[in-house]
């Protein structure tokens, strides 16, 4: 392909008027995954409890349906990351406009996954909804609006620098996301019996979803209208070959590398977040510890937050992220042999090993945006939408491995809205809360270390290379 094909095919930079990368660009995109995660952060620790302890479904039944739901999701990610590369930019840009023609849709879903007023449905009908609102919320409505928002910090700045500081403000928004649905909505969502055991208020969670719903597009919004997208990405007019998607998963080591990692990061954080809601109020009888639990993981993220731009420039995003992992894996390990009954020893080992999720969540969309420049270089295309569609895809694989291997788990355990406290059941519920994300952390670091090519030193090149093809094509 000739340089000028290339120009057809790739980012180009917008007039000199546009405005300079700053504050707004980082608050605006911060929104976005604020947004995201009051809808995506609900679901991942609540659902499970919801249907297992209100509907009475099984477990096992509701990890089942997160597992196979991800099947469609591998043809929508795909098929939305191509409506993405070959839509016409409007003057807002590419991405932005997705924004707000999935908002709407994206927070009637999130309410619809919480119907309490079927709690006294059929079993059967009952399940069916379970389906068709889980596929509905997220292979359709979560779909639309969260790959063309991670595409998006590919085109508000080309500056590495610019983009790692995007991915760490991203992070920020997701963290006040998770605050809030996981420190501020379990205050409000359990309640006690007289008999001193800490239930679920199907009632009150379905009214946070709603006020989430609420606030989700409102985040959106903001998003909007306060980012701006610098490096116009033309329309794809390439021929869609599924075979060749498939082909640059299979051929870029790069690719392969971040799916894998982001995918059991993502069963780390998300299966330690999960079993909250029965490890706090089960095993140690006290709900509002799940609070302090996420609100602990809140701190560490925003502690790390200011120094992570500076660490990926000194050392590297990779090997941040590998050091700081392999401190968390050997504390989740300890937790588990440990088998303590004092909450206060166990925050301490459950800060620690949530260190290395914290220090790879700020880091990450930097990392897939240096993945997606290594794919230009190889491809002279820029398929930011293709590639983030299969970053996102497998990144739903990780939320339902955790949900589906929780929720088997638990039913192995013996898990039942009747056995819910009794000693072995909950044993067995601190047992799987420590060793799912302790043996998930553990294959991270080894996919991270072995399959992950971009160190430090290959960002750089690929980044140097990249000017000069722009350069050329100017």
């Amino acid at each position: 392909m000739d340089v000028h094909s290339h120009q057809d095919q790739t980012a180009v930079k917008m007039p000199e008027l546009a405005k300079p990368f700053g504050m707004r660009d980082k608050i605006g995109y911060a929104l976005g995954d604020l947004a995201n995660n009051l809808t995506f952060v609900i679901s991942a620790v609540f659902l499970l409890k919801f249907y297992t302890d209100v509907m009475g479904v099984s477990a096992e039944l509701v990890g089942f349906m997160m597992l196979v739901s991800k099947v469609v999701d591998a043809f929508t990610d795909v098929t939305m990351g191509q409506l993405v590369d070959r839509c016409q930019p409007n003057a807002k840009g590419k991405f932005a406009p997705w924004l707000l023609r999935m908002s709407g849709p994206v927070a009637v879903a999130t309410v619809l996954l919480f119907p309490v007023w079927f709690a006294h449905m059929p079993m059967g009908f009952k399940v069916f909804w379970m389906f068709f609102s889980y596929l509905l919320w997220g292979s359709v409505c979560y779909t639309g609006i969260n790959i063309p928002y991670g595409s998006m910090a590919s085109a508000i700045s080309s500056d590495p620098i610019d983009r790692t500081a995007l991915s760490s403000w991203r992070t920020v928004g997701a963290t006040v996301g998770i605050m809030i649905v996981g420190v501020i909505l379990p205050l409000f969502v359990f309640y006690k019996q007289p008999n001193g055991h800490s239930v679920l208020s199907s009632e009150h969670l379905a009214v946070g979803a709603l006020v989430c719903a609420f606030l989700m597009v409102g985040c959106y919004i903001g998003c909007y209208f306060m980012c701006t997208e610098r490096i116009k990405v033309k329309k794809l007019t390439v021929k869609f070959s599924l075979a060749k998607l498939l082909s640059s998963l299979i051929h870029d080591r790069a690719l392969i590398g971040i799916v894998f990692s982001s995918l059991l990061l993502l069963v780390t954080q998300l299966s330690l977040t999960g079993t909250g809601a029965y490890i706090y109020p089960n095993y140690f009888g006290n709900a509002s510890a799940f609070s302090v639990a996420v609100f602990l993981g809140v701190i560490i993220t925003f502690a790390f937050t200011p120094f992570v731009v500076k660490l990926s420039q000194w050392f590297g995003k990779k090997e941040i992220s590998l050091v700081s992992s392999v401190v968390s894996t050997v504390s989740l390990f300890v937790l588990y042999w440990l088998h303590t009954h004092n909450i206060y020893v166990w925050f301490v080992f459950y800060a620690i090993g949530y260190i290395g999720i914290a220090i790879f969540t700020l880091v990450c969309w930097a990392m897939i945006t240096d993945v997606i420049d290594a794919n230009e270089l190889k491809t002279l295309r820029r398929e930011d939408g293709s590639v983030y569609s299969l970053y996102s895809f497998f990144r739903k694989i990780g939320q339902a491995l955790a949900s589906g291997l929780t929720g088997i788990m638990l039913s192995v355990v013996g898990y039942s809205s009747t056995t819910a406290f009794s000693q072995p059941v909950v044993d067995g519920i601190y047992d799987i809360t420590c060793l799912i994300p302790a043996i998930s952390s553990l294959a991270f670091v080894i996919v991270l270390w072995f399959l992950y090519p971009l160190n430090k030193k290959a960002v750089a090149r690929n980044v140097d290379a990249l000017r000069r093809l722009r350069a050329k094509d100017a």
